[in-house]
């Protein structure tokens, strides 16, 4: 599904990291269910990644939800719930990578603090770098 919304022309370059980094402590990783028809509608998780300037830091990773549930406010929930577990492993900062033309996800992350920081790794599927001191 991110394959078919990356903008056209630009490959998408999936990447599959070990399930550790999504357990906790390391990191947690969440499936949101719309509770009318008990689908399965998006996801998103936290791992741990080197700390930062301001301590330990965690990492936003592959938030999405389905086109159908957008407008709802989820995606800033999802966030939300992210943004706390992340507090409760201890992060001081909280980062996230996201390519520029994902304009709903670039305005949710704005939105709910996030401002640009320097690159902290080499993501190629990656032109903007955000940052949140928790």
């Amino acid at each position: 599904m991110r394959a078919d919304a990356f903008p056209q022309g630009q490959a998408y370059r999936p990447a599959f990291p070990v399930a550790s980094v999504f357990t906790p402590p390391a990191g947690v990783f969440v499936v949101v269910t719309d509770d009318e028809d008990g689908a399965d509608v998006g996801c998103g998780g936290i791992r741990r990644v080197e700390d930062g300037p301001a301590g330990v830091r965690y990492e936003v990773k592959h938030l999405f939800l389905q086109p159908r549930t957008r407008g709802r406010g989820w995606g800033r929930l999802l966030l939300e719930d992210l943004e706390e577990r992340a507090r409760d492993f201890g992060a001081a900062e909280l980062v996230l990578d996201t390519h520029h033309t994902l304009e709903a996800a670039g305005a949710l992350y704005s939105g709910s603090g996030f401002v640009a920081i320097e690159p902290y790794n080499d993501n190629p599927n990656a032109t903007r770098w955000l940052g949140k001191i928790l």
